[in-house]
């Protein structure tokens, strides 16, 4: 009896001791796995952006690619907020890292759009678009229009000592009016004073506007009032949208060419769907007068474009393409630079 009682103690001890293994040989593949997964690049075609940014870091030989979490997440229960690719090649990207996480107490936390970041005077300025779940009190008159409804939204600046943040924000509100709908901000600077351009969105006022607002020295907060550019309609290329007479203003970029003229390129609704247009100020400076080319610098169903310059010296513009969710992909395009304005090349890959 007592050899039996002893064996059966044996057996259940060796159970346990099974268990023990396995479990640790459970924790020590799931491990693996989770390194294996942070450890594993990106493919460009595998990542989902819209509005891509990218800020090439000459001092690292690092490219810094920004994006919404919800890009990739399409989930609102993650919460919003902003992440950082990382590529030595603009082919291979890291996985991403979240550079700002919108708290529960911000102003607006219904969605992020467009995230880019500059470095200037020698902090990283993260300039973004946040929309509150709060309707702003002028909603469309016409319901049979089927009129988008109109929410807080605005465009903000956020700070950090780092291109990978953390960055935080000046204070709990856009930098642009709390009365109007706004996004895609982004920075200009001229003859040493700092400026912000951005779109008056065409859901609030119908004909979108790109606008010019001046910024304080360290860009916490806007200087005065605004100063219309144009509006979207005085493009020929522009088409209104399916709610007429809506007319886009999206995703401003300003360029100075080898000559030293100063082109925006924005985008909106054309022939075949979204596009990017080029303007040039007749009188070199960012106020204009805006002089719109006649034809799209890229119009097939593609947008939201900036400019950068590869270390190999390539000038290259980025955009999304398709425009359709959940699509989109970042494109890669060699850029001309004719000294009057730019001209599209073949593609970078």
């Amino acid at each position: 009896m007592k050899i039996e009682l002893l064996r059966f103690r044996k057996l259940i001890l060796v159970y346990f001791l099974l268990q023990i293994i396995l479990f640790f040989l459970f924790v020590d593949v799931a491990f693996a796995q989770q390194i294996k997964t942070a450890n594993k690049t990106l493919k460009t075609e595998e990542i989902r952006v819209r509005d891509p940014f990218i800020f090439a870091d000459k001092s690292t030989q690092t490219y810094y690619l920004y994006a919404s979490v919800h890009n990739r997440t399409q989930d609102e229960s993650e919460g919003q907020g902003v992440e950082v690719y990382t590529s030595k090649d603009l082919q291979n990207w890291t996985q991403p890292k979240v550079v700002f996480k919108v708290p529960n107490d911000f102003w607006a936390t219904s969605a992020v759009w467009a995230p880019e970041v500059h470095f200037y005077k020698g902090k990283y300025y993260l300039f973004t678009t946040f929309t509150s779940n709060d309707t702003l009190s002028n909603q469309p008159e016409a319901p049979s229009l089927k009129w988008p409804r109109r929410y807080k939204r605005g465009s903000q600046i956020l700070v950090s000592d780092l291109p990978t943040g953390p960055f935080e924000p000046f204070c709990n509100k856009p930098h642009t009016r709390s009365d109007w709908m706004t996004l895609d901000g982004t920075l200009w600077v001229e003859d040493a004073h700092p400026y912000m351009v951005y779109c008056h969105e065409w859901v609030q006022i119908e004909n979108g506007t790109m606008d010019l607002v001046a910024l304080k020295e360290d860009l916490s907060e806007t200087i005065g009032d605004s100063q219309v550019l144009f509006k979207a309609s005085a493009a020929p290329w522009v088409k209104a949208v399916k709610y007429e007479p809506g007319y886009v203003t999206d995703g401003c970029f300003l360029y100075k060419t080898k000559t030293g003229n100063l082109l925006m390129i924005w985008s909106s609704m054309g022939a075949d769907g979204y596009a990017i247009g080029i303007a040039t100020s007749e009188s070199g400076s960012v106020k204009g007068p805006w002089k719109h080319q006649p034809k799209c610098l890229f119009g097939n169903n593609g947008g939201h474009g900036m400019i950068f310059t590869t270390f190999d010296g390539e000038l290259v513009i980025t955009l999304h393409q398709p425009n359709s969710r959940p699509n989109e992909r970042m494109q890669l395009y060699k850029l001309i630079d004719t000294g009057d304005s730019l001209e599209l090349g073949g593609k970078l890959f």
